[in-house]
């Protein structure tokens, strides 16, 4: 069993309080590790119903707040969309993963979470002027 503890940061110098997620498994590969974080960030936004979704990357059709993502109507969050879209972005250099103080290169490259691992997810902000 481990537990995992999910942070997330920007290149502005903002950081998140982090929440952390029970796993059955001591390793996963990024892939599924990113899956697991945005069903869970899903399924949390169903049970609450909460005004603004929290989560890694922005629902479709979702607008951009300081805190979070607004849907124009409300509706259900779709996970399996939801992974997809957190796993493109990563690939297209959307937000990097560090694990402790080694980033995570491959959605296939397998980590070790036995510790109680903070997973660092590092949004990438274009600079102003820059």
């Amino acid at each position: 069993m481990a537990v995992v503890t999910f942070v997330d940061e920007t290149t502005a110098g903002s950081r998140g309080d982090g929440w952390s997620l029970d796993l059955a498994e001591e390793r996963l590969p990024l892939r599924e590790l990113i899956r697991r974080r945005v069903f869970q960030e899903v399924a949390e936004y169903h049970a609450r119903r909460p005004e603004v979704f929290q989560g890694l990357v922005r629902p479709e059709g979702a607008e951009r707040l300081l805190n979070g993502y607004a849907q124009r109507t409300p509706r259900r969050i779709d996970p399996e969309k939801q992974a997809a879209l957190a796993l493109r972005a990563f690939e297209r250099n959307g937000f990097l993963v560090l694990v402790g103080d080694r980033q995570i290169t491959s959605l296939d490259e397998e980590i070790d979470l036995r510790l109680g691992a903070e997973v660092t997810f590092l949004r990438l902000v274009a600079l102003v002027g820059g």
